[in-house]
C-alpha cells in the first residue's frame, strides 16, 4: 500500500514575519495619523472657545451700553460701572478673564481704552470702550453709546 503524504497548505515563518512587520507599520501609521487629528481638533476647539468668549463679551457689552444711561470707567483698576435708575452692572477686566457681576468671560485683554466725547480718559464717565483682545493684529472689540441730553447737562 502506498503511503500518502498529505501536506497542509500553510505560510512559512518568514512569510508570517513579513505580514507581522507590515501590520505593525500600518498600525503605527494609523496611530500617528490619529494623534495628528486629535491635536488639530484640540486646537480648533480651543480657538472656538476663545472666539465664543469674545463674541459673548461683545454681545453683553453692546446690550449693556444700549441699556444703561450712565457708564463710569476706571482704567487704573480696569473696571467699568454701568448704571440706570433700576440696576447696576460692574465689569472687571483682568488678565485672562472679564467678570460681569457673576458672569465670567474667558477672554485675554491686551489693552483697554476709555473714551468720552471722542477723547481718551483715565477715569470718569465714558461713552465708548475699546478692548484689544488676544495676540492677533486687529482683534478688538469696540462698543459705544449715544449720549442722552442729560450727559451734556452735567
Amino acid at each position: 500500500m502506498s503511503e500518502m503524504k498529505s501536506k497542509i497548505k500553510a505560510f512559512t515563518l518568514s512569510e508570517m514575519l513579513v505580514v507581522l512587520l507590515i501590520t505593525v507599520i500600518v498600525v503605527g501609521l494609523a496611530f500617528s495619523v490619529l494623534n495628528l487629528v486629535q491635536k488639530q481638533m484640540f486646537a480648533v476647539r480651543e480657538d472656538l472657545e476663545l472666539r465664543s468668549g469674545e463674541n459673548e463679551l461683545k454681545q453683553a457689552l453692546w446690550r449693556d451700553f444700549r441699556t444703561f444711561s450712565r457708564i463710569y470707567g476706571n482704567r487704573i483698576d480696569g473696571s467699568i460701572q454701568l448704571e440706570n435708575p433700576f440696576e447696576q452692572v460692574r465689569y472687571q477686566f483682568q488678565e485672562k478673564v472679564v467678570l460681569r457681576n457673576l458672569d465670567t468671560f474667558r477672554v485675554e485683554i491686551k489693552n483697554k481704552d476709555f473714551f468720552f466725547l471722542g477723547n481718551p480718559i483715565e477715569t470718569g464717565e465714558l461713552d465708548a470702550l475699546g478692548l484689544g483682545v488676544r495676540n492677533q493684529e486687529g482683534a478688538s472689540i469696540f462698543v459705544y453709546k449715544a449720549n442722552a441730553a442729560e450727559t451734556y447737562m452735567d
